[in-house]
């Protein structure tokens, strides 16, 4: 209960660093997108869906996946979670993915909140955050993408605008490098 009232704390605070875009520049820093220092594996994972089928990272090797954390009670999550339906519409059939991992402790919110949003992407559901843990979650939503070839490339920590020119521009990049 304490976790949950720290991360809700954390995912109204993320709500301040929405990035501001300028024109013209590297979408990654336009986005304040995290690099990591050195190149590193994303962990792989396997996790049950609210439907009680798996997720599975693995399932998605050669395309470059978009990994959020989110939770029903996070309104930041809320708020990005459209623009990242959109954004997989968008890319999906060129080698993208997106994959959401609720941490919500009861799956009850999750399954009415994912038909009302209309989402098509997978869905996992990490109770006990422990992939959470896995994967270094701070606060939510928190954003990995990973390449082709299954690396850690960036890191989104709190909401973005990812229906955006630099958003897409992003995606782009790492759908065009091999």
């Amino acid at each position: 209960m304490i976790l949950a009232r720290v991360m809700l704390i954390m995912c109204v605070a993320a709500t301040a660093l929405w990035p501001r875009a300028a024109s013209g520049q590297d979408p990654f820093k336009a986005l304040e997108l995290i690099k990591p220092a050195r190149t590193r594996a994303a962990n792989d994972f396997t996790v049950a869906s609210p439907a009680g089928k798996q997720v599975r990272l693995g399932d998605h090797r050669g395309k470059v996946v978009f990994l959020n954390f989110w939770a029903t009670w996070c309104r930041p999550c809320l708020e990005e979670i459209p623009a990242m339906e959109w954004l997989y519409q968008r890319y999906r059939d060129k080698g993208f993915t997106v994959i959401a991992i609720s941490v919500d402790s009861d799956i009850v919110a999750v399954p009415p909140f994912i038909k009302q949003s209309q989402l098509t992407f997978p869905i996992g559901h990490d109770p006990k955050m422990a992939l959470a843990a896995r994967y270094e979650v701070r606060a939510l939503p928190s954003s990995f993408l990973i390449d082709r070839k299954g690396n850690l490339v960036a890191l989104a920590i709190g909401p973005r605008a990812w229906d955006t020119k630099p958003a897409y521009a992003v995606i782009e990049t790492l759908l065009n490098s091999r």
